[in-house]
C-alpha cells in the first residue's frame, strides 16, 4: 500500500498542539494505519512510549508493520478508544502527556471496495470498521421501517432529503434487496434528483449516516472525552479531529463544559460548588487543512482539529 495516498491529514498540527516532545507517554486512540503514531514517536525520541489501539484489525496489521522499526516503544491493541481507561490500567501505565483522537474513516477502508465504505467503488454494503460486530449498513437498509430510515439519514446525516431517500429505498427493497454500495448511490441519487447542487455526491450524506449508525460513532462520544481527560497527566494535552459537525459539535460542546464547570450563579464572588475547571482550551477555533494539504489530500479538507490541556490544579 502506498503511504504517499494514505497521508495522514492535519499531522502537523496535530504533533504542534499535543506539544510532542522526546520522553513521555502518548496515546494513539484511533491509530488506523499509524501515520500519526509514527509522527509521535518520532517526535518523542528517543525513548518516548506510544500505546495505540483500532477497532479495525486488518488496519491495525498494517498499523504493526510500519511502526515495527519502534519496537518496544510502540505498544497496539485491538480495542475502540472508549476502553482505553482499562487498557492503561492493564498495561499498569501512569498519567498521559498527550492523547491524539482521529475519528475519522482510514483511506486504508475506503480503497478497499470489499469494506462497503465507499459509494464509488462496487461492494459489499458493509461499512464495519470492526468486522466482528454483528450489523451491516446491508442489514439497516434493508431492515429498518421506513421512518426509522428517515430518522436515522436526518439524524446522522443531517439529510434534508431523508424522507425521500427513505421512500426510494424502501420501494427498491420491495422489489429486490439492496445489497451493493453503487447499487443504493444509484437509488439516493435518482431520489435526490437535480433539486441539490452537485458539490457533493447526492449519496454522501446517506453513507455518513449509515457509517455512523452501523459503527455507533457518537453514542457516548462526551464521556469517553471526559474519562481520557482524567487519564491526562497535569499539563497534558488532548487532541481529536472530527470530519463532520455532529462530532465537532460534541468535542467542542465537551471541552466547553470541562474548561467551564462551576455551577454557582455570577452574581458569586467566589466559587462555592468546589467544581474546579479540568482543562484550558488550547484552540480558539478548530484548526483546518492549508490549502496546499487540501490538494494534497482532497478526503481532508472537512477535517477539524481541537485541543485542551489538562490543568496542573486538577491533577
Amino acid at each position: 500500500m502506498d503511504d504517499a495516498i494514505h497521508r495522514p491529514v492535519l499531522l502537523q498540527q496535530a504533533i504542534a498542539t499535543l506539544a510532542c516532545r522526546p520522553g513521555g507517554l502518548w496515546i494513539d486512540g484511533t491509530v488506523g494505519a499509524g501515520g500519526h503514531a509514527e509522527a509521535i514517536l518520532r517526535a518523542s525520541s528517543p525513548d518516548g512510549r506510544l500505546i495505540g489501539c483500532d477497532r479495525d484489525t486488518e488496519i491495525l496489521e498494517y498499523a504493526r508493520r510500519r511502526l515495527a522499526p519502534f519496537g518496544e516503544r510502540a505498544v497496539l491493541r485491538h480495542a475502540e478508544y472508549g476502553s482505553l481507561p482499562g487498557l492503561l490500567d492493564e498495561l499498569h501505565c501512569g498519567p498521559a502527556d498527550g492523547i491524539l483522537l482521529d475519528l475519522g474513516v482510514s483511506s486504508l477502508q475506503l480503497d478497499d471496495a470489499a469494506r462497503g465504505f465507499s459509494f464509488q467503488l462496487e461492494g459489499p454494503l458493509d461499512m464495519r470498521m470492526d468486522r466482528t460486530r454483528p450489523t451491516t449498513a446491508a442489514d439497516l437498509v434493508n431492515g429498518l421501517p421506513q421512518q426509522e430510515l428517515r430518522s436515522l439519514l436526518s439524524r446522522y446525516g443531517e439529510e434534508r432529503a431523508a424522507g425521500r431517500i427513505a421512500s426510494a429505498i424502501v420501494r427498491s427493497r420491495d422489489d429486490r434487496p439492496i445489497r451493493t454500495t453503487t447499487q443504493l448511490a444509484r437509488i439516493v441519487a435518482t431520489a435526490v434528483g437535480a433539486a441539490r447542487p452537485r458539490r457533493i455526491h447526492p449519496a454522501t450524506r446517506t453513507f455518513q449516516a449509515l457509517r455512523i449508525a452501523v459503527n455507533d460513532e457518537l453514542a457516548g462520544l462526551d464521556r469517553q472525552l471526559e474519562d481520557l481527560t482524567d487519564r491526562l497527566a497535569g499539563g497534558g494535552r488532548i487532541a481529536v479531529i472530527a470530519f463532520h459537525s455532529l462530532e465537532d459539535r460534541i468535542v467542542k460542546q465537551t471541552f466547553r463544559s470541562l474548561s467551564h464547570r462551576c455551577r454557582c450563579p455570577r452574581s458569586m464572588p467566589l466559587c462555592a460548588c468546589g467544581r474546579p475547571d479540568l482543562v484550558r482550551i488550547v484552540t480558539g477555533r478548530a484548526l483546518r487543512p492549508s490549502t496546499d494539504e487540501i490538494d494534497a489530500n482532497p478526503r481532508g479538507r472537512s477535517a477539524r482539529l481541537r485541543a485542551a490541556e489538562r490543568l496542573e490544579a486538577a491533577a
